[in-house]
Order: structure tokens, then C-alpha cells, then sequence
């Protein structure tokens, strides 16, 4: 019999995962890999402290702002850079053995991001945002903070999505390399909004009670419910992970095609080290050979003109 674990792929999106799950797993670790293999998404208690839930969020009022992007709502990026009580809710052991566990490989949170309302955003998949070579190994971890029900601007989901394929700009026939920051994302969004319309996925929404998780695999479509209740708050923290042997990149901004890509520098919240990109085991550069010509040549001309342009890093 194939041994699922020998795919490049978490083993919940493995073709051979059902005829190993019975006798390989426990009832309750059967019942979690089930809901990520048919569902794309599980409800947990990641056993937080609720004395760090509530210090979370006394420490980082009066932080949040508006940046004014698309796709920017009032949120704190990577407050676990400054703040103990993101990064324990970011690193808390209960989710990182858990999704040990579910990934059989280490989990790495990368990034947070908190909230005292709910975000309203429109329906997406992660994958546009952030994804990996292999495919599959990022992950959105969701804690309420305080309760949120459908009056607060609840997570909106749909359950099975996950399992539409990868969209990226080229899929919409754009080249996503040559765009700048968010440029083409209201054409992405557009199309999912379509998509969504038009799959046999039915949209739900998610309620948790003060320190219940929410958790979902990387192309999973979801996006923030309208705010029913304006006098509410909604803190909450969201941590993404990737998973440790990997190529990291930015989907949004790379052309596999045109050999463009965005690698993304990693850095691992729980040591505070920066993550490699790994292919296979094999190390890769974190700034391709593409951007540098470019920088160079840009740069080059640039300066016969007098001119000092800004170039991604």
C-alpha cells in the first residue's frame, strides 16, 4: 500500500489518506484530519490562558489603524514583535502540537495579525496572499479574544472550498510580477465573489466563544461578515503559519513562467530566527536572481536621470 506521508503534501490532502486514517490515528485525531481532508477547516480549544487574552487586548489598545489599502482595515501587523501576549497566543503549545500533529511537520507562525472590530473583508483564499513549495503547508489560525457571534462581524466561510484549485493573477491573465502592491486586487476579488456564486459551496459563518479557535488550511475561501452591530467590538488575533521545509513566496507578485518569484522572508515567531527557503532540502536564495537584475538595471537608468526609484526588497 502507498504510504501517504511519502506525497509532497500535508497527508489530509493526500488520495491515500482514507484507507490508512482508521488504523493509524486515534478517534479524536481521526475526527480533526477528517474535518481538514472534507472540510478544509475545525474548531478547537487551543487552551489559552484567558488572563493572556485579556492582556492582549489591554496592551494594544489605542494601536489599531486605518492604512488606507485595499484590503486594510483597522488591525495591528505583527504585534508579536513587540508585545508578549501576541506572541504566547501566537506560540501557545496546545495549537503548535496540534498542528504538529495534523502536519507531521514543525509548524512555523510567521506573521499575526490583531483586531478590535471585525474586518468586513471580501470572500478570499489565503493562497493569493501567501503559499509554498510544496503547496499545502500554511495554515490560519483564528482565537476570539472576547465572544463573537453574527452581530459582531463574524468569519465567513465556505466549507469543501479548499478544495477548488490555486488562483493566482495569472489566472486572470495578469502578471502579477510587474504589478504594484495591491493594484489588481479588487479584479481578484471580484472573480471569487463570481466563483463563490457559482461553486456548490454554501457560505456559513462561524460564532466562538472568548478563547475558542478557528483554524484553516491554506485555500480555504473566507472573509469577515458585515458588522450587524456597530456598538461591538470584535478583538481577536489571527496567526499564520507556514510549515518548516519549504519554498516561501508571494503568489500575488510571482510568475513561475517568466522565473519571477516573490520569496518571502520568513521569520519563525516562536525563536525569533529567520527560516531559509528550502527546496527538497536544497537551499534557496531569499532574493532571486531576477530582482537584483532588475534592481540593477533600474537603478542604472534611474540615476542618468536624476531619479531614485523604490524597488521591493
Amino acid at each position: 500500500m502507498h504510504n501517504s506521508l511519502e506525497l509532497s503534501m500535508p497527508w489530509f490532502h493526500s488520495p491515500f489518506f482514507n484507507d490508512e486514517l482508521l488504523r493509524n490515528l486515534d478517534p479524536q485525531m481521526q475526527s480533526m484530519v477528517k474535518a481538514l481532508a472534507y472540510d478544509g477547516y475545525l474548531i478547537f480549544d487551543p487552551e489559552i490562558p484567558a488572563h493572556t487574552l485579556e492582556a492582549a487586548i489591554e496592551t494594544l489598545n489605542g494601536r489599531y489603524q486605518t492604512s488606507g489599502r485595499i484590503n486594510e482595515t483597522r488591525r495591528i501587523l505583527d504585534a508579536w514583535s513587540f508585545n508578549q501576549h501576541v506572541r504566547a497566543i501566537a506560540t501557545a503549545p496546545r495549537v503548535l502540537t496540534l498542528l504538529q500533529q495534523l502536519y507531521q511537520r514543525q509548524p512555523i507562525p510567521f506573521q499575526t495579525l490583531n483586531f478590535n472590530i471585525g474586518t468586513e473583508q471580501r470572500t478570499h483564499s489565503d493562497t493569493i496572499h501567501f503559499d509554498c513549495i510544496p503547496h499545502g503547508y500554511m495554515c490560519g489560525v483564528w482565537v476570539a479574544l472576547e465572544d463573537v457571534d453574527a452581530f459582531n462581524g463574524p468569519l465567513h466561510y465556505y466549507p469543501g472550498s479548499h478544495k477548488l484549485p490555486l488562483f493566482d493573477m495569472s489566472s486572470l491573465g495578469i502578471i502579477g510580477s510587474a504589478s504594484r502592491g495591491y493594484e489588481h486586487y479588487g479584479l481578484y476579488e471580484d472573480f471569487v465573489e463570481r466563483l463563490m456564486q457559482h461553486s456548490p459551496y454554501e457560505r456559513k459563518e462561524v460564532s466562538l466563544k472568548k478563547g475558542q479557535a478557528f483554524l484553516w488550511v491554506a485555500n480555504l475561501f473566507h472573509g469577515g461578515s458585515p458588522i450587524r452591530d456597530s456598538r461591538r467590538t470584535r478583538y481577536s488575533q489571527v496567526t499564520h503559519y507556514y510549515f518548516d521545509d519549504c519554498m516561501y513566496y508571494m503568489p500575488m507578485h510571482t510568475d513561475f513562467a517568466l522565473n519571477r518569484v516573490d520569496l518571502k522572508k520568513v521569520v519563525n515567531i516562536a525563536t525569533g530566527e529567520a527560516v531559509p527557503n528550502r527546496y527538497f532540502g536544497r537551499s534557496i536564495s531569499s532574493r532571486p536572481r531576477w530582482l537584483s537584475r532588475l534592481r540593477s538595471a533600474t537603478y542604472r537608468a534611474a540615476a542618468r536621470v536624476g531619479l531614485r526609484p523604490r524597488l521591493p526588497d
